[in-house]
């Protein structure tokens, strides 16, 4: 039966050595047109001057550790989840809590803002994905108008808005990823193909087309189709957990951050940076790799040239979460003592920034311009 459909002569064994030899002649003909190595080029550009990162407000008013955060497109207001339970929206100007909802469950793993900015969605150990809407009364009782938009079997791992407030995507540790249409609550599009946990996900630059990519616990880095729901490529790089995954701002690498004490750039890759890193994040093209880690700092790498550009100091316990603003102003970092840190490089100018990464156990990361 498996060889059915075979032509005269052909077999499996055939199949794969033609496979192989095509593979090679691939790279060959790849090799060819590769006229410089990118160290090369690195080599001659320019170092980038020392960055002065300031903390210009701490958000206090989480009562455990602070898991996710979203900056709103307005470039002002952000929203957070906790251990606590609890979501919170947040002015970053003024560090006042616009709106707060207390979750039916702890360990509230993820948060987003819509693009509109009249919602929000979270979710977490509740299996959930249930969006708020939101309206300039303060004292509004979002919980009377919540819509539990997406089911799991499992935790919520992760959540984003596609390019309106009408779909989001979702992961899991059920193994999967979903789209699902917010306003019906419909099952758009699933995407099974990772082996365990999915942690992480991340959609691609509009302009770059209809697909995101997913890391998880099975060590590997999906890339995947939004309409099709093919897995359309695989990474399979790290040595333990991928906890995050950041587009590059051009949409044809992303970054992953891993267990294993690496930040890789992938799919072109440009740099392999040390370090047990928890958290990324990415905006407008950039040179800048900002990661957070488990040993409390926030690192900032210069993809080009694959060094440490500056280490940035500040949260008590593990950077969980970090996300640069909309307009690359400021860059907000969340984390394990229950805080949020709003930065901003000290000359007042942040647009050359990117994103780091850091020296332990990495969970976060974020590239910007």
């Amino acid at each position: 039966m498996a060889c059915q459909g075979l032509a005269s002569g052909e077999t499996l064994k055939s199949l794969k050595a033609e496979s192989e030899t095509l593979r090679k002649k691939l790279e060959e003909e790849r090799k060819k047109l590769h006229d410089v190595e990118l160290e090369k080029v690195a080599e001659k550009a320019e170092a980038l001057g020392e960055l002065n990162m300031k903390t210009r407000r701490t958000l206090k008013g989480h009562g455990n550790k602070v898991l996710c955060m979203d900056w709103c497109k307005d470039k002002r207001r952000i929203v957070s989840s906790s251990q606590d339970g609890k979501v919170i929206v947040w002015d970053a100007f003024t560090t006042n809590k616009e709106h707060a909802v207390t979750m039916p469950t702890t360990w509230v793993m993820a948060c987003a803002y819509a693009p509109s900015g009249c919602a929000i969605a979270c979710g977490g150990l509740d299996n959930k994905c249930s969006v708020y809407p939101l309206s300039l009364d303060k004292d509004e009782n979002l919980a009377a108008k919540k819509k539990s938009v997406a089911m799991h079997t499992n935790y919520l791992s992760g959540c984003t808005f596609t390019n309106s407030d009408m779909q989001i995507l979702t992961s899991s540790g059920d193994g999967t990823s979903a789209l699902w249409d917010v306003e019906s609550g419909q099952l758009l599009q699933s995407f099974h193909g990772h082996s365990a946990d999915v942690l992480t996900l991340d959609l691609a630059p509009s302009e770059t087309g209809n697909t995101f990519v997913s890391g998880g616990s099975d060590k590997k880095a999906n890339v995947w189709d939004l309409r099709s729901g093919q897995n359309v490529q695989s990474f399979d790089t790290h040595d333990s957990d991928i906890n995050c995954v950041k587009y590059y701002p051009s949409g044809d690498a992303f970054a992953s951050a891993s267990d294993d004490s690496t930040n890789l750039t992938l799919s072109t890759p440009l740099s392999l940076y040390p370090s047990f890193s928890l958290s990324l994040s990415t905006p407008p093209p950039g040179r800048l790799l900002f990661a957070g880690y488990n040993d409390y700092t926030i690192n900032v790498w210069d993809v080009l040239k694959g060094t440490r550009v500056a280490i940035l100091f500040g949260h008590e316990n593990r950077v969980s979460s970090l996300r640069v603003s909309p307009d690359g102003t400021a860059f907000c970092s969340g984390s394990w003592d229950n805080t949020l840190r709003v930065r901003q490089e000290g000359r007042g100018v942040v647009r050359e920034l990117k994103q780091g990464g850091t020296t332990p156990y990495l969970k976060n990361i974020f590239l910007f311009n």
